[in-house]
């Protein structure tokens, strides 16, 4: 007789799908700004890229 298994919990729920829209939007607004006054786009993307890290460690711990 085959065994019924639980299905597997999604990988991404409604916390994960906040922290990364918020922090996406924080990415993106902060490599907008930093091109918009630099018009260095290495560095918008550096700048972007940390603002996602600093974001998601924040509203992780916000909306968690």
């Amino acid at each position: 007789m085959p065994q019924h298994q639980k299905p597997d919990p999604p990988h991404f729920n409604d916390h994960t799908a906040l922290v990364l829209l918020f922090s996406l939007l924080c990415a993106i607004g902060a490599g907008f700004l930093i091109h918009a006054e630099t018009h260095s786009l290495a560095m918008a993307v550096l700048t972007g890229g940390a603002a996602f890290v600093a974001a998601w460690s924040f509203w992780d711990r916000v909306i968690g």
